[in-house]
């Protein structure tokens, strides 16, 4: 990434009350542990012949989640926060009853308030009274999609009036459930908290759906959006399969990364033509896809697109428009393939039949698949034993199938994105059969990639 790595976690202080919480010190004696400060996972796992050992220090160690023998809060003094901000995604609530739940039953804390409609609850001229959690309140909004404390965008630059609304409820941890956007308000918060001297561990659980976050295996809610696309795409393809040469085109998810329309094409089977983000194709042309569909249909007698919606932009006209949370509004890649194709086809005078389908707040709605509801409560779990021991700008994270703390800033440096010369993506087009690239100017879409790559590389304040 060019940046140096450092995966330090700030701590409020030393911790010095004993966890109620009674696990065993002793490895070998059949019994659940505390984790120490002094467990780590490695950054980077890979070996090659060429390459040193990689270093043993916070450059590449990432420090283990887990409940401490010794913890920063006193439980019964404890005063905890929590809000969801940005789009839904599955397995929010999920991740509410969790946190509740462990505060609640694990360390006895009696007062924790849900912050209604993300960073908007914290306003008091907005009028979103917060709401008092406990656990019996919460112990059915698992089986509900959305979020119990509703969500918006936008309001986390407004720092200030955020931690004054904290000082006053004398809240001392706040779980902030949200993306890269909202985390880096996150991390002004907390330093705005750091800033008054004021005790309160802001803790997040980072959301999106897209799995676009670094460092981290998956984001929570992707493979219960991967089970529903599937799903769509399972049902697209009956209807092009059942159509003299039908067309099956679906659109997901993936602003500026194709985890999703990759990960689905894989689970479909039935997918011809997957186009993400990272990935440049063009429409005319011998070897552009209007062509490549066209002797697709001629050989199969029909066709399945999945593309991510964030493709092939530069084929559309920008608006450079942004929403409340800062991200750019993009052109809607779908309705203008659907246009493109059916034109395409009428000129050559070729009779097709096309499905459209745009599943994207069904996906975002949608109950929790059972992979995501266990991601879920062990994200909430670990978030609560961090702050309890008075760690602060951080995250919950899952690297290597391991649960670490990842500091904020590190997290949000940089998106995620699939590699066109990784193995996702190599496998993907395995599975499709479409040809590398749909191109007909290579050195053009050389330069394309090129420029994708850096522009994955900037910081998120620069990609605007």
């Amino acid at each position: 990434m060019g940046d140096t790595l450092d995966f330090s976690i700030e701590s409020l202080g030393t911790c010095t009350v004993d966890s109620p919480i009674e696990l065993s010190r002793v490895i070998g004696d059949n019994r659940a542990n505390y984790v120490r400060d002094d467990q780590f996972i490695r950054n980077n796992i890979y070996v090659s012949g060429d390459k040193a050992n990689d270093p043993l220090d916070m450059t590449n160690l990432m420090e283990k989640a887990g409940p401490r023998e010794k913890i920063y809060f006193d439980p019964k003094h404890v005063k905890a926060g929590i809000c969801t901000c940005g789009g839904l995604c599955p397995g929010l609530n999920d991740v509410i009853r969790a946190i509740v739940r462990c505060l609640n039953t694990r360390y006895g804390v009696k007062t924790i308030k849900g912050y209604q409609f993300g960073f908007h609850g914290f306003f008091a001229e907005e009028g979103y009274e917060p709401i008092d959690l406990d656990r019996y309140l919460i112990d059915e909004i698992h089986k509900i999609g959305g979020t119990y404390l509703g969500t918006s965008r936008g309001g986390g630059q407004r720092v200030g009036e955020i931690v004054d609304c904290l000082e006053r409820d004398n809240i001392n941890m706040l779980f902030i459930i949200g993306g890269d956007g909202t985390q880096r308000g996150s991390y002004d918060i907390a330093c705005e908290v750091e800033k008054r001297g004021y005790k309160c561990a802001v803790v997040g659980i980072p959301k999106t759906v897209d799995n676009d976050l670094m460092f981290i295996d998956r984001s929570f809610g992707f493979e219960t959006a991967v089970q529903r696309a599937k799903e769509a795409i399972a049902a697209i393809h009956m209807e092009a399969a059942s159509q003299i040469n039908g067309i099956g085109l679906v659109k997901l998810m993936g602003r500026e990364a194709g985890f999703i329309a990759t990960a689905a094409t894989l689970a479909s089977h039935e997918t011809n033509f997957c186009l993400i983000p990272e990935v440049p194709f063009e429409l005319e042309g011998e070897n552009g896809f209007l062509a490549c569909l066209e002797r697709r249909l001629a050989k199969r007698g029909h066709a399945v697109i999945v593309v991510s919606e964030g493709a092939g932009q530069d084929l559309l006209t920008s608006t450079n428009a942004t929403d409340a949370s800062g991200n750019k509004k993009l052109a809607d890649i779908g309705v203008y393939l659907k246009a493109q194709i059916e034109k395409y086809f009428k000129e050559k005078k070729i009779e097709i039949n096309l499905k459209y389908i745009d599943p994207g707040y069904q996906i975002r709605a949608s109950v929790t698949v059972a992979s995501d509801s266990v991601y879920c409560e062990r994200l909430g779990n670990n978030a609560v034993h961090a702050a309890m021991a008075g760690k602060t700008k951080l995250v919950i994270g899952l690297v290597h199938d391991k649960f670490v703390h990842l500091p904020i800033k590190m997290v949000t440096q940089h998106r995620n994105a699939v590699n066109p010369e990784g193995s996702l993506w190599r496998d993907t087009l395995d599975a499709t059969g479409q040809p590398i690239l749909m191109v007909n100017d290579m050195e053009a879409a050389k330069a394309k990639m090129a420029k994708a790559v850096a522009d994955a590389k900037k910081k998120p304040s620069e990609q605007k």
